[in-house]
């Protein structure tokens, strides 16, 4: 997301191209200080704690942060014998994660032998996202995945028409739209709640947890599953959408100023696994 996710510049399918006289090798790996602090909570107990932590971003990954070993509590790291290896960086030793008599096992790893050119990654320690308690900048807790400092918000509010259809049954229409631009995304347009047919749209179960939007609810529309979602409590930073709808134009009729809009390949939303099982109380308290 950002800079090696979606159709960022790293990423598999990047929306644009570098301007160089020779092709770019097929993968580019890109490590950088984060230049901010970052902990790990593991059953209650903080397990790292850094103010030197490195960011790797890898082609069609959210972003990893490494940190030095000695910033890590080293009774919370159990050796293992499994081995694996990474196309790019070598070998990865793994590593259960102890801590108050829990364990989890193959939540942390290190790359063992690092080439040249990855030496900045030695002797760094990854964790596992999701077996982690939780992650934190500062005092703020990121939920989803790593953040990604190239990430990118624009909101624009604009007078263009919006319509959302499924079949002859009109959905919502709105002259007051927004739309949302993010980094490696296809913009997104949010109708307001006033301006859509709520009795159209079925909540469903289960929510996605954005590090720059907040919790993501979604609704069925007839048939299609999931074919529009809302950030009821958006963060602060994004709360101009807080509340509205988006409408996925691959799964109904989404048009603007009567042009249907469609997504261009490589834009559609690629899941990556999601946060471990937090409730609403949880991120809320971020």
């Amino acid at each position: 997301m950002g800079l090696s996710w979606q159709q960022g510049p790293l990423s598999t399918t990047p929306v644009g191209h570098f301007l160089t006289p020779e092709p770019l090798p097929e993968r580019l790996l890109f490590a950088e200080r984060l230049r901010r602090r970052m902990r790990v909570k593991f059953n209650d107990t903080w397990i790292a704690d850094s103010e030197n932590v490195i960011l790797l971003h890898e082609p069609g990954r959210y972003p990893v942060a490494y940190f030095r070993r000695e910033d890590v509590d080293a009774q919370a790291l159990v050796a293992s014998e499994k081995i694996t290896h990474h196309k790019d960086l070598g070998d990865t030793a793994w590593y259960a994660v102890r801590a108050d008599g829990r364990t989890t096992e193959r939540a942390a790893w290190e790359f063992t032998e690092l080439p040249e050119h990855g030496a900045e990654l030695q002797g760094r320690i990854a964790f596992a996202w999701r077996a982690m308690d939780a992650f934190y900048e500062e005092d703020e807790r990121i939920l989803g995945h790593a953040a990604d400092p190239y990430h990118r918000i624009d909101i624009r509010s604009t007078s263009r028409t919006l319509e959302v259809r499924l079949g002859d049954t009109v959905i919502a229409r709105s002259e007051r739209p927004a739309v949302l631009f993010e980094s490696g995304f296809a913009p997104r347009w949010y109708a307001p709640r006033a301006d859509i047919d709520e009795t159209r749209l079925r909540p469903v179960e289960g929510q996605t947890f954005c590090p720059y939007k907040g919790l993501c609810d979604y609704y069925d529309i007839g048939d299609v599953h999931r074919a529009a979602w809302s950030y009821r409590n958006a963060y602060r930073e994004v709360d101009r959408i807080g509340d509205m709808v988006s409408f996925e134009p691959d799964e109904v009729e989404v048009s603007l100023d009567g042009e249907r809009l469609r997504l261009e390949p490589g834009q559609n939303v690629i899941p990556h696994g999601v946060d471990r099982g937090l409730d609403v109380e949880e991120t809320e308290a971020r």
